[in-house]
């Protein structure tokens, strides 16, 4: 068989056995020194999944250490190969089994987030269906935000990134880091949303995000301090382990308050919308388990009439995105943006504001330039 078709007839494949998992890993350096509130780094280190059955072959990742390869070979390769490529809920929960005595969260959820967005995409192309229309499409274009801003930046550096997304880019709503230095910096991060403000102008929204840099309080002082900066989205103004922190600042200001990036269980997103803690979720697909798990979360927020927005990745985002009625956005972040234009063919453009998946390609869109990454690859 050759691109999900029969050979005999061209239609496309209904069931096929999955043939091969395999994953690699490549670390790529960033284009300068980075920072956010509580983390600095100079590399990021993708984990590409490759999964393979009648003829073709689906594509996906999770960020995360190059550990994460050995657990995709070692304990969930066995339990998805065999399986029907169609049905990939089926291999979901084979490989939440295989990880039970491993730990289902973590490192653990982001491996398998990244073998099920390569079996969705797999699954896609044997149909030979975009995978946005394959999951359902719920829309054509998916609104993106400009992320970015690192708070190693100078204000020149700021203003430069945060200006090509605005005027150059037409995306009209962007994201900086503060927090600087776990909180201790609170004039520098104020300085630092003027200086976002003025750059923009008065129409594009500003978002800002401290990665859990701030005490409950401190959050609240901060939002209050810098209420000339006019943003409209605070994520993580506190740790997003703090669900009542979280609470107490969404009760204290004006912003949304945001959070759920690092949620990787279905249990932990319905525990954040329960208690009141957030106005938007937001899911990671590369870690919440994969496609299936980020719908299902998608599912829960809109259950508890909760915002819902994609956290990073936005290449192999863009699809699931195309398939939540109720996503808000999805977060254009440059480092991903980056890596993934260097790594894979097929990358969108969000001229505009959106980013619209490709109707003429099967599954992802994504095609994976193994030439170019061999000199990243460490795994």
């Amino acid at each position: 068989m050759s691109g999900g078709k029969d050979p005999a007839s061209g239609a496309p494949v209904s069931s096929a056995p999955v043939l091969e998992v395999r994953a690699a890993a490549y670390t790529v350096p960033t284009d300068l020194p980075e920072a956010d509130g509580t983390f600095a780094w100079d590399s990021t280190t993708i984990v590409v999944v490759h999964a393979k059955a009648g003829g073709a072959e689906g594509v996906g990742y999770t960020y995360g250490p190059s550990a994460l390869v050995s657990l995709v070979s070692d304990a969930l390769a066995p339990v998805v190969v065999g399986s029907d490529a169609f049905a990939v809920p089926a291999c979901a929960e084979a490989m939440a089994r295989a990880l039970r005595n491993i730990g289902q969260s973590g490192g653990g959820a982001y491996a398998a987030s990244a073998v099920d967005c390569a079996l969705w995409d797999l699954a896609a192309r044997l149909a030979g269906l975009p995978l946005h229309r394959f999951l359902g499409a719920a829309r054509e274009d998916v609104p993106v935000y400009g992320s970015g801003g690192f708070t190693t930046y100078t204000d020149g550096q700021l203003s430069d990134q945060l200006g090509g997304w605005v005027a150059d880019q037409g995306i009209p709503r962007v994201k900086i880091k503060i927090g600087q230095d776990r909180g201790s910096a609170e004039q520098r991060d104020i300085e630092r949303m003027l200086v976002a403000r003025e750059t923009i102008g008065p129409d594009a929204e500003l978002f800002v995000d401290a990665n859990g840099a701030y005490t409950p309080k401190q959050a609240a002082r901060v939002a209050v301090a810098a209420h000339g900066a006019g943003f409209s989205w605070f994520e993580e103004p506190v740790s997003s382990e703090d669900l009542s922190g979280l609470r107490f600042v969404r009760e204290s200001i004006s912003a949304d308050v945001a959070a759920g990036e690092y949620l990787t269980r279905l249990a932990d997103v319905e525990r954040m919308c329960s208690a009141g803690a957030v106005d938007c979720v937001q899911a990671d697909v590369t870690r919440c388990g994969g496609i299936t798990g980020w719908l299902r979360a998608a599912t829960v927020a809109q259950a508890h009439a909760v915002g819902f927005s994609g956290h990073c990745a936005p290449a192999i985002s863009a699809a699931p995105a195309a398939a939540a009625p109720a996503l808000r956005h999805l977060e254009w972040f440059h480092d991903h943006v980056r890596l993934e234009a260097m790594l894979f063919d097929g990358v969108l453009d969000p001229a505009g504001g959106t980013i619209t998946p490709d109707a003429g390609r099967p599954g992802n869109g994504l095609t994976f330039k193994d030439a170019d990454a061999e000199q990243f690859r460490v795994a």
